[in-house]
């Protein structure tokens, strides 16, 4: 078992010092990390915290699983590393159409405008 931990259903009101001083009833932590929303500076509801010793993560996991804080119980398991992400998948091209609004950030398509015999043709013919 890794020393790793994952914290979820973590109040947003915690802050990062109450959940550091939770947490450290368990053993000695060696870091915390408390993701935090890009746009409110506010915490996400979950932390991945990591414990000196495997035997303090364990600790942890049976003492403060289901404990209740402000209201909700916290959730303790092993942390899983994220799976590898591929390479995305093409996007289709932009045709420019639909919607309305002012053509900025639009891209233009451009079709092929045919032979050079039927360009004279179509120049005559305005």
């Amino acid at each position: 078992m890794a020393s790793r931990l994952f914290v979820g259903n973590v109040p947003y009101e915690t802050t990062r010092e109450e959940l550091a001083a939770l947490l450290s009833a368990a053993g000695t932590i060696a870091d915390l990390h408390v993701p935090t929303d890009r746009i409110t500076g506010r915490p996400r509801g979950f932390a991945f915290v990591t414990y000196a010793t495997e035997a303090e993560a364990t600790d942890a996991i049976q003492r403060l699983n289901d404990l209740e804080v402000r209201g909700q119980k916290l959730s303790l398991s092993e942390a899983r590393e994220r799976p590898a992400r591929g390479p995305s998948a093409p996007r289709p091209p932009f045709d420019g159409g639909g919607g309305g609004g002012g053509g900025a950030g639009r891209r233009r398509t451009f079709k092929s405008k045919g032979s050079r015999r039927g360009l004279r043709a179509r120049k005559r013919s305005l």
